[in-house]
């Protein structure tokens, strides 16, 4: 396991930081992460703690990795993380965008968590961006070891969202269902894995402004772009994720505090009104001026007032 990195100032976010590659098991699998640690931490020192949790597909890199960064520049311990079957974790078939084993991951780095010398254990609390909006609230529903649950572009239903977002209708569906079971059988005998995209990457006029917008974050090294990601997700995911929806789940939550965060130009907006409704008290939306979906990920202009916002509710919610 590499050591610690202490970061300059030319790093920017990062010059009060220390960065230290982390594993942990979950399934039977070693989970790779990223922790920070606030550089003026003191020895014997327990600090409040974020585990930050990607959208489908995402990485420990890309915005999950952002936010840990900077929620640990505002003096929490944050953890970023891979889920398995991604990145730098194990799991076999790769890019298996599985829900309830998504949420067992995070049950895992709150455990890897609660056991680290830097955490107060009864002060840990969770961020999920996009479909991990929808996973960490599932999560946080049973597991009361999180203590407070915040959400930025979250999905809080992939069934809602193929149906509503992504415009696939039942007939299509069922297809794709049918074709998922033939792809399971076809790899049991030893063929490769069936894949589909995790979005179109030449998507035409009229499909969904987060398709649109997800080739210049996923596909541009400026923005998320990443050796280790890919623009496809195992073909019975679909199986998984249309199973999926944390909004049965949302009340239960509380009395934990929820906080959601949209862009207000967001086309998912409506995926966080939906779970703002569903949730218990203490709740609140919060809405970030101008920004769509992606913008969310990675635009200091709108991720700066989304961490401040976040910042005063996990002090006040820890």
């Amino acid at each position: 396991m590499a050591g610690p990195k202490r970061f300059g100032p030319a790093d920017r976010h990062l010059e009060h930081l220390v960065k230290s590659d982390v594993t942990f098991r979950s399934g039977g699998m070693a989970i790779a992460g990223h922790l920070y640690l606030p550089e003026d931490l003191q020895p014997g020192e327990r600090r409040p703690a974020i585990v930050t949790v990607t959208p489908w597909s995402g990485l420990k890199e890309q915005t999950a990795g952002l936010y840990a960064r900077r929620m640990a520049e505002q003096g929490f311990v944050a953890l970023a993380f891979d889920h398995r079957n991604y990145g730098d974790s194990e799991g076999l078939p790769r890019f298996d965008e599985d829900p309830f084993a998504k949420s067992e991951d995070i049950k895992n780095a709150v455990t890897f968590l609660a056991g680290h010398d830097a955490v107060d254990a009864d002060r840990i609390g969770a961020i999920g961006i996009c479909a991990g909006g929808g996973y960490v609230p599932y999560t946080a529903a049973t597991d009361r070891r999180i203590k407070a649950v915040a959400t930025v572009s979250g999905v809080h239903s992939l069934r809602g969202f193929l149906a509503e977002d992504a415009r696939m209708d039942r007939e299509t569906l069922i297809a794709s269902l049918d074709a998922c079971g033939k792809a399971r059988e076809a790899y049991e005998h030893g063929e490769e894995p069936a894949y589909m995209p995790v979005f179109p990457e030449d998507a035409p006029a009229g499909s969904a402004p987060l398709l649109l917008e997800a080739p210049d974050y996923y596909l541009n090294p400026a923005r998320g772009g990443h050796p280790n990601w890919a623009n496809k997700t195992v073909l019975w995911s679909l199986e998984k994720v249309a199973s999926f929806s944390a909004l049965e789940m949302i009340s239960l939550i509380a009395p934990h505090p929820v906080l959601f965060i949209a862009g207000t130009h967001a086309d998912t907006a409506h995926h966080s009104q939906a779970a703002y409704a569903a949730a218990g008290e203490p709740k609140e939306l919060y809405w970030i001026e101008g920004a769509s979906h992606i913008d969310l990920y990675d635009r200091d202009q709108y991720v700066t007032p989304a961490v401040a916002k976040m910042t005063d509710f996990f002090r006040s919610a820890l």
